[in-house]
């Protein structure tokens, strides 16, 4: 089986968590936390600054890996590496999504997240939580 390596952004703002609605490919209109593949002898915090800035156009900074998803997907297994980051500079503009929201802790379920996203939810919820 195909194997992909990817890094997420659960990015924060005032206590809540952007989710990214997909706009294209199989997985089209599910929901996302931001990312996307990591490249030959990219570190996972320089895959997921650059491919923010590449989706969103926003300058991130992680602050730290919150978890690490493996995922059984139809055609591939995913590895997903999250990060929790927060925006440094810039303004969204969706550029591979077709909509974006702001979600509040008890918001999270309020949107039909992709597989390997639920797994960071309940994650994210665990530490919420503390």
């Amino acid at each position: 089986m195909k194997r992909i390596e990817v890094v997420a952004a659960i990015i924060h703002h005032e206590g809540r968590i952007l989710a990214t609605q997909r706009g294209y490919g199989d997985f089209k209109d599910g929901w996302e936390f931001p990312g996307g593949k990591m490249e030959p002898g990219e570190t996972a915090e320089a895959a997921i600054v650059r491919e923010i800035k590449e989706e969103l156009t926003v300058t991130i900074r992680p602050e730290k890996l919150v978890t690490t998803v493996e995922a059984d997907y139809p055609k591939f297994h995913l590895t997903m590496h999250c990060f929790l980051a927060t925006i440094e500079s810039g303004d969204i503009n969706l550029l591979e999504h077709e909509d974006a929201k702001w979600l509040g802790k008890e918001e999270l379920d309020s949107v039909a997240w992709l597989p390997a996203d639920v797994e960071v939810v309940k994650k994210l919820k665990a530490i919420l939580r503390h």
